[in-house]
């Protein structure tokens, strides 16, 4: 009987029975005393069982509202497993500053947090990638500055590198929002020159100079109905749609993508694959997005 096995008869036994002495369990798991002890306090440790030593009876059982507990599940979904072993990956990359001291500890319990699938932290991490590409490194001063003044509402000069001109831009903007999208950093700005919205790569944001003067707040509606439909080709208010066919070798790759959380997608009668899709006009698109 291996480790999860004995956990999920460990929680039987808890509920069969006011209260369970250590022998009989022993007993049905067919294992030492030692190793018992060492499973119960993994599911208290790792797994929140609320567990305890009964004097008065001689065994365990679950306090107060223990019937109501249930056993996490022994291993992750995808969305679970992608997010733990990101963090994991984020804070080995961390540069030294203010969370320094704290790193570790945190490392610490994500590595918990994935030992809790029955699989050590070392063995997931070597057995499954996460492979992250296309991804701009960003000044960590310029990064900070615009944080600084996103959060305290101030307008910046932003000196950015047009990569289309290849040269260096001064813009006044107010910063709105940040956003992360496939591993690079983007700021949601209104520009004051251009009177607009428009997203700026912070990879090429070369200084920030921060104004003093009280940044401009656009409604969380607008920026939505600019940024919120998608990014790319996708981003913009004046959108059009796209109407593509695959065929129907390639359709049956083809329909279980996501491109647009607006996408509409159906076969037709020959088992080709029609996936609509909005996408902003092309000679717009340049223009709402700058430093590309």
């Amino acid at each position: 009987m291996d480790r999860t096995e004995r956990f999920y008869k460990i929680d039987q036994l808890l509920r069969e029975r006011l209260s369970t002495p250590l022998a009989v369990i022993m007993d049905h798991l067919e294992v030492s005393r030692a190793t018992v002890k060492r499973d119960i306090e993994y599911m208290r440790d790792r797994m929140g069982a609320p567990i305890v030593w009964d004097r008065s009876s001689w065994g365990y059982r679950y306090e107060g509202e223990g019937s109501q507990y249930a056993l996490p599940g022994m291993w992750f979904n995808a969305s679970e497993i992608y997010a733990l072993l990101t963090m994991d990956h984020l804070l080995s990359d961390l540069q030294p500053g203010l969370l320094g001291p704290h790193i570790q500890p945190l490392r610490r319990r994500v590595h918990e947090l994935l030992e809790q699938g029955d699989h050590s932290a070392e063995e997931v991490a070597r057995r499954i990638h996460i492979v992250r590409l296309a991804r701009r490194d960003v000044d960590a001063q310029v990064f900070e500055s615009l944080a600084s003044a996103l959060l305290s509402r101030q307008r910046v000069m932003l000196h950015h590198y047009n990569r289309a001109s290849n040269e260096v831009v001064g813009r006044e903007v107010s910063p709105q929002r940040l956003l992360y999208y496939r591993d690079n950093w983007y700021l949601h700005a209104w520009c004051h020159l251009r009177q607009g919205l428009r997203s700026f790569g912070v990879d090429v944001i070369r200084r920030v100079d921060v104004t003093g003067k009280k940044a401009k707040d656009v409604s969380a509606t607008e920026l939505d109905a600019v940024f919120a439909s998608g990014y790319g080709i996708f981003a913009g208010e004046d959108t059009q749609k796209a109407l593509l066919r695959f065929s129907a070798g390639r359709a049956r790759w083809v329909a279980h993508e996501r491109w647009h959380p607006q996408q509409q997608g159906r076969f037709d009668e020959q088992g080709r694959y029609l996936l609509q899709i909005p996408y902003s006009h092309a000679a717009s698109h340049g223009e709402r997005s700058e430093g590309w």
